[in-house]
């Protein structure tokens, strides 16, 4: 049998293998977009009719309490799930086309050190989500500014005179 990555990750944090439980780990590792419990409900049931609601809301708390999984939120208060890799770091989560993007520590340090130089305070864990436009999303919307701005400022002209 061939070791997916969520198996192994489950292996390795001493998480009991389920096959419910390693096929809601599965997914979630393969989507790379944050994912509401609902929707990762819905993707398993293709493949896996059997899982219940109840299961995959279990599953996702136990995947969260083993670090493998974080929540995020969503507009309205509404909970998304992420699948982390091991080690501490933080996220850049793009609001147009849902994907994540792990960031490192490294990237993080210099604005804890800033907050310990002027404040005086010690961070012992940060938790950063950054909520935003990804590079791919960010030229498409770009691409077609320049032509918005184009119809606001003549509507704008327009209504001056």
């Amino acid at each position: 049998m061939v070791e997916t990555t969520a198996q192994v990750a489950l292996q390795q944090t001493g998480v009991r293998l389920t096959p419910q439980r390693l096929a809601i780990a599965a997914v979630l590792a393969q989507t790379g977009k944050e994912t509401s419990a609902q929707e990762l409900y819905d993707r398993v049931r293709k493949k896996h009719a059997y899982i219940g609601r109840a299961t995959v809301f279990r599953s996702l708390d136990r995947l969260v309490s083993a670090g493998l999984a974080q929540r995020l939120e969503r507009p309205g208060h509404v909970s998304a799930y992420v699948w982390c890799e091991a080690g501490h770091h933080h996220h850049l989560i793009c609001t147009t086309c849902r994907k994540v993007e792990d960031l490192g520590e490294e990237s993080v340090t210099p604005l804890i050190e800033s907050i310990a130089r002027q404040r005086g305070f010690r961070v012992d864990h940060a938790t950063l989500d950054f909520y935003g436009e990804c590079r791919n999303c960010s030229s498409r919307h770009a691409k077609g500014r320049p032509a918005a701005r184009r119809a606001i400022t003549s509507l704008t002209t327009r209504a001056r005179m």
